[in-house]
């Protein structure tokens, strides 16, 4: 995948919106565009009131978790009507937040028990005292081979990787990114303790609410969060109820993965300034044509053709409902800035284990201000 460029925005949403219609891409390819759901504004909680009254001849219905609801005639218009009342009420749309390897492909399967492909050795089953927490929100999490034995699986549970939601036979388009991502920080960090949270579909997606949601569900339970997903804004400003939530993590590390647009916009959350931004690198250090770079990217690490534990549909398996897929555990490759960000969580993992504080990386060339 030496040299590869992402795919256009445009490009993937003319492609999937037949199955995804409540996205609405503004400002095509031009310097305002950002992905966002159709009709849906979300404010900070305490302006969601008056920012609904302001509105209400634009508005149907409030939702509970804050998200103010456009009438029809409006739902390819959240940026725009977000922008009319912004000046005075901390309000923007509702941004959908893409999976970093969505504008690059699917994985590529390399090994498992039925193919005669070497493997990389299973990380070791070390367990740290005191532990160290690094939070997942990603995809689901399945019961890979490599994850056997360690205490935080019976602790915390998983949430299974949804494989073929819309059940035709083939893996959706970001399955087992989750598994994936968490067998890059085990490898690189194997007696830590990872808690696992579902915020991204098995398309890839997500949105503020949703993140914001579980920033704010596992305050004080991580010491490292780690996110693989993020979007660009009309405003170029982080959406405020992310800020709002990260605020609240100066006793903890976020670490982001700086996205696979091949530009220098900010990417959000990974541009917000409490968090770590991470772009990829090729083998030869060099910032991979795909990632996303720039003043706002604290790190870099490998993101190139990364090898980890994975599952997928076992060839010619029944159509069964989602999540009770035929499953198949070994490992694959993929690219993307969403497999180096990882690698930094891990290396802030070993620090925070050799009782070091995050910034004294011994590894200096993996962490710091990058030359981009």
């Amino acid at each position: 995948m030496d040299n590869q460029r992402a795919m256009r925005l445009a490009d993937w949403v003319s492609r999937w919106q037949w199955r995804i219609p409540d996205l609405v891409l503004h400002d095509p390819d031009g310097p305002r565009e950002s992905l966002v759901r159709a009709g849906q504004l979300v404010a900070h909680p305490s302006a969601v009131r008056p920012v609904a009254d302001e509105l209400r001849r634009w508005v149907d219905r409030v939702e509970p978790t804050g998200r103010i609801l456009l009438r029809s005639e409006l739902r390819d218009r959240p940026v725009e009507i977000a922008a009319d009342v912004a000046d005075r009420w901390s309000v923007a749309p509702n941004h959908v937040h893409i999976g970093s390897p969505i504008m690059l492909g699917t994985p590529i399967w390399t090994g498992g028990p039925h193919l005669d492909v070497p493997a990389p050795r299973p990380p070791s089953p070390e367990t740290w005292h005191p532990p160290v927490t690094v939070a997942v929100l990603d995809t689901g999490l399945d019961p890979h081979p490599w994850f056997a034995g360690r205490r935080w699986l019976s602790e915390w549970g998983l949430q299974p990787e949804v494989l073929d939601n819309d059940l035709d036979g083939t893996p959706d388009r970001q399955a087992g990114h989750g598994t994936f991502v968490a067998g890059i920080v085990i490898q690189n960090a194997p007696g830590v303790t990872l808690r696992h949270h579902r915020v991204l579909s098995s398309m890839g997606l997500t949105d503020d609410t949703t993140i914001a949601a579980a920033l704010r569900t596992l305050r004080g339970q991580a010491d490292i969060a780690l996110l693989t997903s993020g979007c660009h804004t009309a405003t170029n400003e982080c959406p405020p109820i992310l800020a709002h939530e990260l605020d609240h993590w100066s006793d903890a590390t976020v670490v982001a993965a700086a996205g696979n647009g091949g530009t220098d916009r900010p990417f959000w959350p990974a541009a917000h300034p409490h968090v770590i931004a991470v772009a990829a690198t090729e083998d030869d250090g060099t910032i991979a044509a795909f990632s996303n770079r720039g003043p706002w990217v604290n790190a870099t690490a490998p993101g190139v053709d990364i090898t980890s534990s994975h599952v997928r549909l076992m060839p010619d398996s029944p159509t069964v409902a989602p999540g009770t897929e035929t499953r198949e555990y070994g490992v694959a490759r993929w690219s993307g800035t969403s497999f180096a960000a990882p690698k930094i969580a891990a290396d802030l993992a070993n620090n925070l284990h050799a009782n070091h504080r995050p910034s004294q990386l011994d590894d200096h060339h993996s962490l710091g201000q990058p030359t981009l």
